[in-house]
């Protein structure tokens, strides 16, 4: 789920930011770009659908003119 994602990713973010050795910093830094881009799917994918919701509510409004 994105929202288990995005957690992931705040604990990165945390982590690599207090500071921690290089390997380490590398395998986290790697793991948040897997876990940022799966993110960024979900999200095109949650948009399309929004568009798609709106433009049929768009023309049932049309059709009840």
């Amino acid at each position: 789920m994105i929202e288990q994602d995005v957690k992931r990713l705040e604990e990165i973010a945390k982590i690599l930011e207090e500071g921690i050795n290089l390997d380490e910093s590398m395998k986290l830094y790697e793991e948040g770009c897997i876990l940022a881009k799966k993110c960024l799917k979900e999200l095109e994918k949650a948009k399309g659908k929004i568009i798609m919701i709106k433009k049929s509510f768009e023309k049932k409004e049309e059709e009840n003119e």
